[in-house]
């Protein structure tokens, strides 16, 4: 078989020779052959296609961890993959772009009209038929290990939330964090200003645990997950390990990012995701509402199709269900309440060790009267 050198193959693929060792190191793209004497690596042309993709998804931005998991799949279950990753991106990119839109033409004096606050007035958002809505249900049990459960799980006509709350005022923290969303129920909502008002929320909710915790508590926390509905998209809010899925055309798509240690190594190539699941610190967050402060949350938009199902759940519930078991129970169960029954049961059948909370809401078409 004819070998490519390090230098020459790295001129093929385009990546340098210190990327190459990079991902050697990761085994993401290991060589075919080192050399016993020298160390000197050495590379087959059947393995350009492979470093190709690898050259083009860091160039799209793709963590190293999700390139080794892109890189392990068939074709088309690697291109579902990818789109999943770039929805979530243009998600993101959508809410930064508009907001540097309205900073340029302000600083240039350029017109604007003012950044929608919760001060201005707004219209609420009626869809035109067939319009959509949601159908819910929300369920939260302590498990079978804990003592107590300091998780909180809410459903309601706007607000769909998901808070797990830790230290010596873990529940009523959670309880607080979801409380101080749930005026977003009713309040009138625009679609354009929604992330505005969940900025504002989350700040109460911020507020409402660092009372919950007092100045002697900075340990006590939440991390919370929630999404509003404004008759047309959510809006959501992410900090923690708690997480939200999208179950859309047959396929389940995780939409949030853990804010912890060991999901940090992963995104730097530093922990395999078999690694991560036994890391002694796979359960220590990066990034919570304390009552010591916290940093910005997660927040972006997702445009909603009738027939796309969300599910909202405490760390506990993927801690011990597989992702597997989890899409074919919200793919075969309609019910709502029979979905995230049935969710609690097989995590508590599992061992349960911490509290589980889950929240599934279904899009669905608007059930409008007819008028003569």
């Amino acid at each position: 078989m004819s070998m490519m050198t390090i230098g020459a193959f790295s001129k093929a693929c385009r990546l340098s020779p210190k990327a190459l060792r990079l991902y050697d190191e990761l085994e993401l793209l290991r060589p075919a052959r080192v050399d016993p004497e020298t160390g000197y690596r050495y590379y087959a042309p059947e393995q350009l296609e492979r470093a190709r993709l690898v050259a083009w998804l860091r160039r799209l931005g793709m963590p190293l961890a999700e390139i080794r998991k892109v890189g392990a799949l068939e074709p088309v279950a690697a291109a579902r993959e990818i789109r999943a990753f770039w929805s979530r991106v243009e998600a993101e990119t959508a809410t930064r772009r508009d907001l540097a839109s309205f900073l340029v033409n302000h600083l240039a004096g350029l017109p604007t009209g003012p950044l929608p606050s919760k001060e201005t007035t707004m219209t609420p958002v009626t869809p035109t038929p067939p319009g959509l809505e949601l159908r819910y249900a929300a369920l939260s049990d302590t498990g079978r290990v804990r003592p107590a459960n300091q998780d909180t799980a809410y459903a309601g006509t706007r607000v769909l939330a998901v808070a797990d709350g830790f230290g010596t005022g873990g529940a009523p923290a959670s309880g607080a964090a979801v409380e101080a969303l749930k005026f977003l129920d009713t309040e009138p909502l625009a679609a354009g200003n929604v992330l505005n008002l969940l900025e504002d929320a989350v700040q109460g909710a911020t507020e409402a645990v660092r009372e919950v915790a007092g100045p002697a508590d900075p340990e006590t926390g939440t991390t919370l997950t929630a999404m509003v509905w404004t008759g047309s998209q959510l809006a959501l809010v992410h900090i923690g390990d708690s997480r939200a899925y999208l179950l859309r055309d047959g396929d389940l798509f995780r939409i949030t990012h853990d804010h912890t240690l060991v999901q940090s190594l992963l995104d730097e190539g530093r922990l395999t995701p078999e690694e991560a699941t036994t890391h002694p610190q796979r359960t220590l967050l990066a990034k919570a509402l304390t009552g010591a402060g916290s940093p910005p949350p997660d927040v972006r938009l997702h445009d909603a199709r009738p027939g796309d199902r969300y599910l909202l759940c405490s760390d506990g519930l993927p801690a011990v269900v597989p992702e597997t078991t989890i899409k074919e129970t919200l793919t075969t169960t309609p019910d709502t309440a029979e979905a995230v029954g049935t969710l609690v049961a097989t995590a508590n059948a599992a061992g349960a060790p911490d509290n589980v909370s889950c929240v599934v809401a279904d899009v669905v078409r608007a059930a409008w009267p007819v008028t003569a």
